[in-house]
């Protein structure tokens, strides 16, 4: 596969399209993409105006690591009040992360820190290459997670596994991260952006609509109880399966156009 060139520079996030693709890359490497308030805003904005042409979101980082966290350079001190504002701010980027109306890969290497893991746990599928490292600071600095973190990471490693990390300072390698569940795949240094953008552009492939209630419904659905998340389940799969390009593709499969599934 040869990687497209076509890219739109940004000061703080760079946009490069592949066909449905669409690829976001934190441009602050000479801070390691540490995330101020203007790359965190600038993000949000990108995701609120994909276009219909999209189909999936990649997201990496420039230079040798994918997030280090929030800029503490510019940290000022707040009031209580004004902390709150601020983590609610993370707040709203990163659930128009999640809740994006197409799925995100995200490409990780190098370190993946503090807000940094915030913002990869808001995507949908997670590809890190040997070079990332894990790590939630917050603890040794006397602050606590504030951009969705304590929400997301324990659906993904635990509660207990993300105390650790904040109470010893401890820090996963790339496989203690695979592990543990942080990630999906894990491949060589240098492979991340090719195998993200094989996953993007298969998830482009799917039916639109079907792409959206994975997921759109499926995180709400693992919070309700048991008998109002069936209903749920039966409403979003009859809707599904009315879709014209749903019905389509299973005319293919039937007629023996469509190709069985078989482990790769």
């Amino acid at each position: 596969m040869t990687l497209p060139t076509d890219a739109c520079d940004d000061t703080l996030i760079r946009q490069q399209r592949d066909g449905a693709v669409l690829h976001l890359r934190l441009n602050r490497p000479n801070k390691r993409n540490a995330v101020n308030d203007a790359l965190l805003q600038r993000l949000e904005q990108l995701l609120n105006g994909l276009d219909a042409h999209t189909g999936c979101v990649l997201l990496s980082g420039e230079g040798q690591h994918f997030c280090a966290g929030l800029d503490l350079s510019e940290l000022a001190e707040r009031s209580v009040f004004d902390g709150v504002l601020h983590s609610r701010m993370w707040h709203a980027a990163l659930d128009k992360l999640q809740y994006a109306p197409v799925p995100v890969v995200a490409v990780l290497h190098g370190a993946v820190i503090g807000g940094g893991l915030e913002i990869a746990a808001a995507a949908h599928i997670r590809v890190a290459e040997r070079s990332a490292y894990y790590g939630l600071p917050e603890g040794q600095r006397g602050l606590f997670v504030g951009g969705g973190g304590s929400m997301r990471l324990p659906r993904l490693i635990g509660a207990s596994r993300m105390a650790d990390m904040m109470l010893t300072g401890r820090v996963l390698d790339a496989g203690e991260g695979q592990q543990a569940g942080l990630t999906h795949y894990l491949v060589e240094p240098g492979e991340g952006l090719r195998k993200g953008f094989e996953l993007a552009h298969k998830v482009c492939g799917n039916a639109p609509l079907s792409n959206f209630a994975v997921i759109q419904a499926l995180p709400r659905i693992a919070e309700l109880p048991p008998a109002e998340a069936l209903f749920v389940e039966s409403l979003v799969a009859a809707i599904a399966q009315a879709d014209p390009a749903a019905k389509q593709r299973m005319r293919d499969f039937l007629d023996g156009r469509a190709a069985k599934v078989a482990k790769a």
